[in-house]
């Protein structure tokens, strides 16, 4: 039913009234002043909130109408109409970001930052879940070789904090990976437009503070990115295939820490970790015994060594560790006896394999994300 114009302005004229006498009665008592919500359903429109961070609508896949209800922490999903296959695409990614997204930077960023000055990028969340929808809940980290703040990056790395429905990330799985402290199934692939290294949690994780340069040191160990690369933004929010309504980010920080000497190849100077790889070769067949040595000043827990397998060679069995997948970018994770290297301390393992033509070995390593020396 359509107001008359008059009633209209009435009752916003003593909406205002109200909101001022609020706000006057705040100032007065000392109570903190709330703010309206603010909706948007325009295709890609965004906001501020807190004077640092973007929340973007981003509909981008579907003409059906999708509308995000924007908070002081966070974003509500309010409304998600039409849906895609789940075999395709999403239909939207509305979420909350800092950095710069198709020349929308966030107020006061320091995005994009080139990964050898960054010493940390720590970040924090918190999801609330619904039924009855396919989607992912996962955070976008875009990576390019140019500080570039418009179009699409050259490297996106995507952490899955939940899926629902039956939907799975760009590519194939490639195996697993601990990164910062937690295991995750490691997914590799293209979108046609930009590669793609995404994360899985094996279960829902609803909050989580982590350091967004875990991950960016997987990619960088993956040869995804370079460590003079730019990080150009973080973004944190939903996929829905199908529904969506009621998801919800309630709380989301980011901080991007430059200046420093860490960078994506490790902290400081000198590495972490020194990698022995010996080899005992025959005609089509070889072992390697490998020994990992901690140089740091603080445990490894649930140690993983990466490497990338020399075209041809494929591992058939090991010992003291396993090894997945047999070829290709490989990941070495402890037992449960020897899951924990103290500082100044070593493990070892070794494995048999094949290989065609001339043998080769691995070109570099890389102990939970971060590089080693190679003995």
């Amino acid at each position: 039913m359509q107001q008359s114009k008059h009633r209209g302005r009435a009752h916003a004229l003593f909406g205002a009234l109200l909101t001022s006498l609020v706000a006057l009665a705040a100032l007065l008592t000392g109570a903190p002043v709330s703010h309206a919500d603010t909706t948007i359903c325009e295709q890609f429109g965004s906001t501020t909130i807190q004077g640092r961070y973007v929340v973007q609508n981003n509909r981008w896949g579907t003409s059906a109408t999708q509308c995000v209800t924007v908070t002081d922490s966070g974003f509500r999903i309010a409304q998600a109409d039409g849906s895609v296959p789940t075999n395709g695409a999403p239909k939207s990614y509305p979420s909350v970001y800092n950095g710069c997204h198709y020349t929308n930077c966030s107020p006061g960023t320091n995005l994009p930052a080139r990964l050898s000055s960054i010493s940390a990028a720590p970040t924090g969340i918190s999801y609330s879940y619904v039924s009855g929808a396919a989607y992912d809940a996962a955070y976008d980290i875009w990576l390019d070789p140019t500080p570039r703040t418009d179009g699409v990056n050259r490297t996106e790395i995507m952490v899955w904090f939940n899926h629902v429905g039956g939907v799975q990330p760009v590519g194939s799985p490639t195996g697993r990976a601990v990164v910062a402290g937690r295991s995750w199934q490691v997914w590799s692939g293209d979108n046609g437009s930009n590669d793609v290294l995404s994360f899985v949690a094996p279960s829902a994780i609803d909050s989580w503070n982590f350091d967004v340069m875990d991950f960016v040191r997987q990619a960088v160990s993956r040869g995804l990115v370079q460590d003079d690369w730019y990080l150009t933004s973080v973004q944190a929010g939903f996929e829905p295939w199908q529904n969506g309504a009621g998801l919800a980010v309630t709380s989301f920080s980011s901080t991007v820490n430059v200046g420093g000497t860490g960078g994506a190849g490790g902290s400081g100077g000198s590495s972490a970790c020194k990698v022995t790889y010996g080899t005992n070769v025959w005609q089509g067949g070889f072992t390697a015994d490998v020994t990992v040595t901690n140089a740091g000043s603080s445990p490894v827990d649930g140690w993983n060594l990466t490497f990338t397998s020399p075209a041809g060679q494929r591992i058939t069995s090991a010992w003291s560790a396993t090894l997945s997948p047999s070829s290709g970018v490989v990941t070495a994770s402890g037992l449960a006896y020897n899951a924990s290297i103290a500082p100044g301390d070593q493990v070892s393992f070794g494995f048999q394999g094949t290989y065609d033509g001339a043998f080769a070995k691995p070109a570099g390593f890389t102990l939970n994300g971060t590089s080693c020396v190679t003995a």
